[in-house]
């Protein structure tokens, strides 16, 4: 494999659980009219949830309301603060570059992966790309990672990809990607069965991409 591409959030950073209370406290009491599963708004661009949300349940604020009150959690709470970085990132990243390329992934805006790359460290990176950036569908469908890899000059088979939502893999897999499901305490029962293999942390991450990548385990 030539490259590594991380999603960000439940991955790289464990944001999920400050989502999961958002959603808990104001995404389906206040703003969803119906009761969505979570699973089937996880890993989606922020704005394409209120689409969704709209489409199948119906929604109480208008997209701008809702757009806003997810910038705002974002900037105050989850990433500045709150998240904590996956353990061994900084050393994983760094023998990656040693042997091929590296990415991140994400739904989330370019203003947000700013935060967590400045915050921890992350960079340099051949390819930050958000969901933002292209004018196709986001996760669950395959385009952003089609788009990763011809950015990369490289084809998608050529790419594993590392995603802990249910949408993330899917577009992995729809992608052509080799798709690693990420498993950790907030993530337990989601499905993970159109990834290639599911590990569960960090070490069990750096196992799997020494035998897909080379590097040291």
């Amino acid at each position: 494999m030539d490259a590594v591409l991380f999603d960000m959030d439940g991955v790289l950073v464990d944001s999920e659980r400050f989502w999961h209370a958002f959603e808990d406290e104001w995404v389906f009491t206040e703003a969803t009219e119906g009761t969505p599963d979570r699973d089937e708004i996880t890993g989606r661009n922020y704005r394409e949830i209120h689409d969704y949300l709209s489409r199948e349940y119906g929604t109480t604020v208008s997209k701008d309301e809702f757009v806003a009150r997810y910038d705002e959690h974002a900037m105050e709470v989850v990433y500045r603060d709150g998240v904590e970085l996956m353990d061994g990132a900084v050393e994983l990243f760094d023998d990656i570059r040693e042997r091929g390329k590296l990415a991140i992934v994400s739904s989330a805006p370019q203003s947000w992966i700013a935060v967590v790359r400045e915050r921890f460290g992350l960079d340099p990176l051949d390819l930050v790309l958000s969901a933002d950036d292209i004018d196709d569908p986001g996760k669950p469908e395959p385009h952003i990672y089609e788009h990763a890899a011809r950015e990369l000059a490289l084809q998608p088979e050529d790419c594993v990809v590392v995603e802990d939502s249910y949408n993330g893999v899917l577009a992995a897999s729809r992608a052509g990607t080799y798709c690693i499901g990420y498993r950790t305490a907030e993530n337990e029962g989601v499905d993970h069965s159109a990834a290639d293999e599911v590990v569960e942390g960090p070490a069990e991450l750096r196992a799997a991409l020494a035998r897909l990548v080379g590097i040291p385990e």
